[in-house]
């Protein structure tokens, strides 16, 4: 399908893709070691809100992955982005572990609700402080929507079931930052120095992943690990350029048939 297009990128998922949690993918980091040999940049996409970029890197190296801060983009770096150009002074609907990649932001009085995956802090009073406050005008600022996620003990709900909620009560349409938005694909790209053409992006997300790369010009490889249930592939139109059983397969049809 692809045929040998001048292939100058690899964005790559991060939970569910390269690890879920606290235990790699099997076969991953060798993997990444073979993909950073070939003549292709690399750059780390994950809409996690869960922990700041800093926590997320740790857990990483760890885990024997060989990457570096300045490789990741998250949708906490693209709703700071947002917060900052528009001058939003934010309600943040995140877990603690991720107000670090905040940090400077003024959050007094605030004018804007921001919402990530917050599990200790998605309780009524929360939420229906941040429905009047959206009724009363403030903005309502979605880190992402995606429906849910794969931990240890199995699938949990994503922050999407809660931004919905809040846009049916209150008869608004949240701003999403994170993936599948158009916009977050290509500021990920934007310092690599290649167009969307030239990529190609690995996930675990049918959607979010790979509908969200495809739709903004670039290929998209479904993995079958993480979240990824049967038939997920068929949820996309168009399908994913290829579905295949984990990273490190994913990385071998890259250098055999991409580069």
């Amino acid at each position: 399908m692809a045929g040998r297009r001048a292939l100058k990128a690899v964005l790559i998922d991060l939970s569910g893709t390269l690890h879920i949690e606290d235990t790699a993918v099997p076969g991953a980091q060798d993997a990444l070691n073979r993909l950073r040999q070939a003549s292709v940049a690399v750059k780390f996409v994950t809409n996690t809100t869960k922990e700041s970029k800093r926590n997320l890197l740790e857990r990483l190296q760890r885990l024997n992955f060989d990457l570096q801060e300045k490789e990741i983009f998250t949708s906490l770096s693209a709703a700071r982005s947002l917060l900052e150009q528009k001058q939003h002074k934010p309600l943040l609907l995140v877990e603690d572990s991720a107000l670090e990649d905040f940090t400077g932001i003024d959050t007094s009085e605030p004018d804007a609700v921001v919402i990530g995956l917050a599990p200790d802090h998605f309780n009524y009073q929360s939420l229906n402080k941040a429905f009047r406050m959206i009724l009363d005008g403030a903005p309502l600022i979605a880190i992402h929507k995606a429906r849910y996620y794969k931990r240890k003990d199995g699938l949990a709900l994503g922050p999407g079931p809660f931004v919905t909620g809040l846009e049916y009560a209150t008869d608004c349409k949240a701003t999403v930052v994170g993936k599948p938005e158009k916009t977050f694909f290509t500021q990920a790209l934007s310092d690599l120095g290649c167009s969307p053409s030239e990529a190609v992006m690995i996930g675990d997300d049918a959607r979010d992943d790979v509908g969200g790369a495809q739709n903004a010009g670039m290929l998209g490889i479904l993995v079958k690990t993480g979240k990824y249930r049967d038939g997920d592939e068929r949820k996309i139109d168009p399908p994913p350029y290829l579905t295949c059983n984990s990273f490190p397969d994913a990385v071998e049809h890259i250098l055999r048939n991409l580069l």
